[in-house]
């Protein structure tokens, strides 16, 4: 299977789980708290608005290939049929596009550049 052939928003539906659960492993090694505190702590690394910050940091950074910012364009260009929750529509497609690229990286086994992505945007949230 090429994962660059799948629809954006399916790479998306797949970064959302990947980043999900990298941040929930994250944050239960660090704060070792009740799961309502860390619902709480994980928002501020996986809600929209942070994805879509995230995204921005990393584009100035110019930290994707090329191939992978295909992927970030297609996956915040794809034309979604669900409504946006508590965010506008701007800010969800960006935050698409971020995890498109996550659930590409996943699904092409790119194990290293995922695991440099997932630690990349938990420093970017750490750091804001």
């Amino acid at each position: 299977m090429d994962a660059k052939l799948l629809n954006p928003l399916t790479l998306a539906y797949m970064g959302d789980a990947v980043l999900d659960q990298h941040v929930r492993e994250y944050i239960v090694l660090k704060l070792q708290s009740k799961p309502n505190r860390l619902h709480q702590v994980s928002k501020q690394y996986v809600s929209a608005k942070s994805q879509a910050q995230t995204l921005e940091v990393l584009i100035t950074k110019e930290w994707f290939t090329e191939e992978e910012l295909d992927i970030v364009r297609r996956g915040r260009n794809a034309k979604s049929y669900t409504k946006a929750k508590n965010t506008d529509v701007q800010t969800y497609r960006k935050s698409s596009g971020l995890e498109a690229v996550i659930g590409f990286l996943y699904l092409d086994h790119q194990n290293e550049r995922l695991d440099a992505l997932l630690d990349t945007i938990v420093q970017i949230v750490d750091e804001r």
